[in-house]
């Protein structure tokens, strides 16, 4: 095996592990942690399992057992603990204590963040989660920049119900909205630059009597002021910066809530979907 490292060894032997023992590979390699400190079977265990298949992996990579495979990933484990601390010593040195500029956009992020949890107000985010739960049908419009957010929401809602559609960055079909109504949600994402589209989307839906849910900066942008509920990501922070973290954070929170509320409705939708998915092979796993 010389000094190859062991995600050297799987990726040389991966075409000849059965299903079960590239499992615990993968779990070999995003447990790098973890991994050194479990017995096999406390690795079969996590990973779903037999303890011989640990062990037989073990041998398919060229270990005389799992004992010497166990004692190359703790040495592999020490071995990047010494290169972090080395990396950290040797950054701190070259930096003169100035901050770096990815530190500084973690920096920034973490408190976007913290302002997100302090601003929301956990009854907003409930009603919003039932409004989009009892909809008949449920449409999100983002517009230029706005739109990354909307798709996102789009293709996680649409795994957990039916009836969701989407605008396209530069406009929507003016006959989706004649099948809206008042039990309809319609979800407008709009930071600036704020595009005209969302309110010429928000007086559509207000025609037709829908629901309108606002996820933007303010309360007080152009959406936010006519909207029946609005959702903000950045209400007090005094910067042009616009974080998508912040708004997909939000809109996992969002979904978090919809799955606790709707769960059995999401089960059966999910198996559904998993057997389309498996007929079609849409996926490598």
């Amino acid at each position: 095996m010389g000094q190859k490292s062991l995600n050297q060894l799987i990726k040389e032997n991966i075409t000849i592990l059965s299903p079960g023992q590239k499992k615990v590979a993968e779990f070999f390699i995003q447990h790098k942690n973890e991994a050194p400190l479990l017995t096999a079977f406390q690795v079969g265990k996590k990973v779903g399992v037999s303890e011989t298949t640990v062990i037989r992996l073990a041998y398919a990579l060229g270990f005389s057992g799992f004992s010497q495979m166990q004692e190359k990933l703790r040495k592999e484990w020490l071995s990047s603990k010494d290169t972090q601390m080395d990396e950290r010593i040797s950054n701190s040195k070259n930096e003169n204590n100035n901050t770096h500029l990815f530190t500084k956009v973690i920096e920034k992020e973490k408190l976007i963040l913290k302002q997100l949890f302090q601003q929301q107000d956990p009854t907003q985010i409930w009603k919003v989660v039932d409004q989009i739960i009892k909809a008949d049908r449920v449409f999100i419009g983002g517009f230029g920049s706005s739109y990354s957010a909307g798709y996102w929401f789009y293709f996680s809602l649409k795994q957990l119900r039916d009836h969701v559609y989407i605008s396209n960055p530069t406009g929507f079909m003016t006959e989706d909205m004649t099948d809206l109504t008042e039990k309809s949600a319609v979800i407008i994402f709009s930071y600036p630059r704020y595009r005209k589209e969302s309110m010429k989307l928000a007086k559509f839906a207000r025609e037709q009597k829908a629901n309108i849910i606002a996820i933007t900066n303010r309360q007080l942008s152009p959406i936010g002021q006519v909207s029946d509920t609005t959702l903000t990501t950045e209400e007090f922070m005094e910067s042009g910066h616009h974080s998508i973290a912040s708004v997909i954070t939000l809109l996992e929170v969002i979904i978090a809530g919809i799955h606790q509320k709707d769960q059995d409705k999401i089960s059966n939708r999910q198996k559904k979907l998993e057997m389309f998915y498996t007929d079609l092979q849409l996926f490598l796993e």
